[in-house]
């Protein structure tokens, strides 16, 4: 037996007869204590974690050897690598001219709404406000429609089939087309304010595009005040590899807590640098294997010291474990 399900599978009541496989897909949209809920349904069960770009935790959990990683970098075949491009807010009116030049040639395009802040309230507001711009001031001649969080599933699901169908040229978002949309027609996206993104979040939103044989593009419009804000443009334009963004989003964001929930923020090392120590964590990895291979239960005189760390840190291991 399958069951297939929201985060709801994770809430309590919901119990397994023999959990035995518990799979979570865009892995970076669920908490660590979610995650281990899921694994807990189940007397260990085996883990499978899939995401378009790892999380910091994640990408340092495989440092460490407590995850074995699988890496599919190859596109589907036909495919094409998305174009990326940085542009600036006063090159806007050369990218919605390049958006209408796709969509003559039979294409349709993603205009993704900047996070104000934190407030839903805003960012439709943003999201409405878009619309309305593009549709009266940019594009009269084109059907523009609108998404996001705040609308009524029936009406979402209405207007991503008038997407699909291709009855709208251009969709105004907010994130909420960050995962589970396919429209191989849709070959350009347009992400204004990219710097207000992380960069997890912008790779997953280029993937609404470049899902057909057309050639797509991703075009971030900012103007990053912060030093880490034009990284995240500089990676998004370079490569397109998730596994390479997520080593540069582990280089600025830090790997989270190992013993804890964060999953992102400075390490609690007191010598220690988990991205210039690679090498010696490395090290270090392969001589624990190598120690636990000899004394599982570190029983022997000249690991005393050790077992004692370990006993001290027994009861955090539960998080350390989650990927």
């Amino acid at each position: 037996m399958v069951a297939v399900g929201t985060h709801a599978l994770i809430q309590e009541g919901v119990e397994f007869a023999r959990l035995g496989l518990a799979i979570v897909d865009e892995q970076h949209r669920f908490g660590v204590l979610q995650r281990a809920a899921l694994r807990d349904k189940g007397i260990m069960p085996h883990l499978l974690v899939m995401s378009a770009t790892p999380i910091p935790r994640t990408l340092t959990m495989t440092l460490y050897g407590e995850l074995d990683v699988s890496i599919i970098d190859q596109l589907p075949p036909g495919r094409k690598p998305v174009k990326t491009h940085w542009k600036t807010p006063e090159e806007r009116l050369k990218v919605y001219a390049g958006v209408h030049k796709l969509i003559e040639e039979g294409r349709q395009a993603y205009v993704i709404c900047p996070l104000i802040d934190e407030s839903d309230k805003l960012q439709v507001r943003a999201a409405e406000e878009m619309a309305e711009h593009l549709q009266k001031d940019v594009f009269p001649d084109l059907r523009v429609g609108l998404l996001h969080g705040r609308m009524k599933p029936t009406e979402k699901e209405a207007i991503m089939e008038q997407f699909r169908a291709g009855e709208l040229h251009i969709l105004v978002s907010t994130t909420v087309i960050e995962v589970g949309v396919d429209v191989p027609n849709a070959a350009v996206i347009v992400i204004e304010d990219a710097d207000r993104f992380g960069l997890a979040q912008l790779h997953q939103l280029r993937g609404r595009v470049g899902r057909s044989e057309h050639q797509s593009f991703c075009i971030l419009i900012a103007n990053p005040k912060s030093e880490d804000g034009q990284r995240r443009m500089e990676i998004m334009a370079r490569t397109t590899n998730g596994f390479i963004i997520a080593e540069e989003d582990l280089k600025i964001r830090g790997p989270g807590e190992i013993f804890g929930t964060r999953q992102s923020g400075a390490p609690s090392f007191r010598v220690a640098d988990l991205v210039k120590d690679m090498r010696l964590l490395e090290v270090a990895r392969q001589e624990a294997f190598r120690i636990l291979e000899q004394d599982p239960e570190l029983s022997l005189p000249a690991h005393a010291t050790l077992r004692d760390a370990v006993d001290r840190f027994r009861h955090r291991f539960a998080l350390a474990t989650v990927s």
